[in-house]
């Protein structure tokens, strides 16, 4: 099964490890941080021209910025 998570990207529903609300999620100092070192990694994409509003970690470590809620994305 596919999850749309923004854009016209699609993932597999199978190699997402979490869907999190950006805002809740980026209040811990470790969460910002793994952000930090991911975006100088090159592991960060970002989907949608608005604020992004979630992240979607995939198995394989990368990492989406989704302008969709979490609500969204999982309904």
């Amino acid at each position: 099964m596919y999850i749309h998570i923004g854009n016209g990207k699609t993932v597999r529903k199978c190699d997402i490890e979490a869907i999190l609300d950006l805002d809740g999620a980026t209040v811990s100092v470790y969460t910002r941080r793994y952000l930090s070192n991911a975006q100088k990694e090159g592991r960060v994409e970002i989907f949608g021209l608005d604020i992004p509003r979630s992240l979607v970690l995939m198995r394989d470590k990368k990492i989406y910025l989704s302008a969709l809620t979490v609500s969204t994305i999982t309904s």
